[in-house]
């Protein structure tokens, strides 16, 4: 089975601190910010709340995308997580 990779979106609350991010590991990750096992901006500010990701078939797409959606204004950030998650829920349980 071909190894997928994610670009994702943790927040600290709704409409709170956001951080983009890419793995190839997504349930790993998310435990890993909900654990604050790596110290850095998302352990400082909680950002734990995993409410958005995208699969990617291959490592370069998914950097790529996750260095566009960096560059975006936090309003579009936000309306991508909303198309997807309107209410905010926390996917971490439905990818474990």
């Amino acid at each position: 089975m071909a190894k997928r990779f994610f670009v994702y979106i943790t927040a600290s609350q709704r409409n709170g601190t956001l951080y983009v991010g890419v793995t190839s590991d997504l349930p790993g990750r998310s435990w890993q910010h909900k654990n604050k096992v790596v110290e850095g901006f998302t352990a400082k500010y909680n950002v734990d709340l995993l409410v958005y990701f995208e699969p990617h078939e291959h490592a370069e797409t998914a950097i790529l995308r996750e260095r566009q959606i960096k560059k975006w204004r936090r309003a579009w950030k936000i309306r991508l997580i909303e198309e997807s998650n309107p209410q905010w829920r926390d996917l971490y349980d439905e990818i474990v």
